[in-house]
């Protein structure tokens, strides 16, 4: 029997809830899932220009586990773009750190640290009309098979 998987920590959720190929219909595409660690893996050691040790760190999980995540993250990212497949990001076993908002009528992202300061309107236009991006990724919440995408309460992606 195999251990359990420890939650990563990963520190704001993703802004969006996956990519397609433009000008093909979902109904034409394959997806691939990429987990919101492996997302986070990505983030960290191609985006942010970590090394594998700094990153592992940050996430609290050893270096080797970090880099076969990061590993496996990016199969799935050339597999996406070379396949030519939808791109969804969720699941995985982590936990957030911080929260973030989008405003839905200026399009600002806003991050919060602590959740009980989470503001109900636009901290930059004072628009009431925001999404909270952490609930995109709570349990529960994810795609649909059948090769329809996500598209969540607010429009998804």
């Amino acid at each position: 029997m195999s251990r359990p998987i420890k939650k990563r920590t990963v520190q704001e959720p993703p802004k969006i809830q996956g990519m397609k190929p433009i000008g093909v219909p979902v109904r034409f595409l394959e997806s691939i899932i990429l987990s919101i660690d492996e997302y986070e893996a990505i983030r960290l050691a191609d985006y942010e220009g970590l090394d594998h040790q700094k990153a592992a760190e940050i996430m609290c999980i050893s270096r080797p586990t970090f880099t076969r995540l990061i590993e496996k993250a990016r199969g799935k990212l050339a597999e996406s773009i070379v396949a030519v497949k939808e791109l969804i990001i969720e699941g995985g076993s982590f936990s957030f750190i911080s929260d973030l908002i989008r405003c839905l009528d200026c399009g600002e992202v806003s991050r919060f640290d602590n959740p009980n300061s989470i503001p109900q309107t636009c901290p930059d236009c004072k628009s009431r009309n925001i999404v909270h991006l952490n609930q995109w990724f709570s349990v529960g919440r994810g795609h649909r098979r059948g090769g329809q995408g996500f598209r969540g309460d607010h429009g998804g992606w």
